[in-house]
C-alpha cells in the first residue's frame, strides 16, 4: 500500500518555525518530483513548494520564497518542509504530493499521490 506521512505539524507564533516531513512507503518516490501544497479554511488547495527527483531543481510560490525551503533525502524516502518566519496567513493543512513530471506544478488535480495533511496554525 503506497503511503505518504505528513508529521511535524502544530501551533506556533508569528515569527516562529516549525519542520514539516513526509515519510513514503510501499514504494520508491527517487523518480518522483515531490511537493507540498496547503489548504486554508474556506480556500482552494494551493502549490507551496516542490522538488527535483535529485534535488536539483527546487520551485516555491511567491507568498513563501525565501521563508520555506524544500528539502529530499532519497535514501530515506522522506521529504521536508523548513518553515521560517511564519506568518499568520501561512495557517493551513499542508499536504504532500507526488507526481511523475515537473510539469503543472501548481495543479493539485495533477498529483498523482497525496497525504492525509497536518495543521499548521500560526498565531499573531
Amino acid at each position: 500500500q503506497v503511503q505518504l506521512v505528513e508529521s511535524g505539524g502544530g501551533l506556533v507564533q508569528a515569527g516562529g518555525s516549525l519542520r514539516l516531513s513526509c515519510a513514503a512507503s510501499g514504494r520508491t518516490f527517487v523518480n518522483d518530483v515531490m511537493a507540498w501544497l496547503r489548504q486554508a479554511l474556506g480556500k482552494e488547495r494551493e502549490f507551496v513548494a516542490a522538488i527535483s527527483r535529485y534535488s536539483t531543481a527546487t520551485y516555491y510560490a511567491d507568498s513563501v520564497k525565501g521563508r520555506f525551503t524544500i528539502s529530499r533525502d532519497n535514501a530515506k524516502n522522506t521529504v521536508y518542509l523548513h518553515l521560517n518566519s511564519l506568518k499568520p496567513e501561512d495557517t493551513a493543512v499542508y499536504y504532500c504530493a507526488a507526481k511523475g513530471s515537473e510539469s503543472d506544478l501548481h495543479s493539485p488535480g495533477r498529483y498523482d499521490y497525496w497525504g492525509q495533511g497536518t495543521q499548521v496554525t500560526v498565531s499573531s
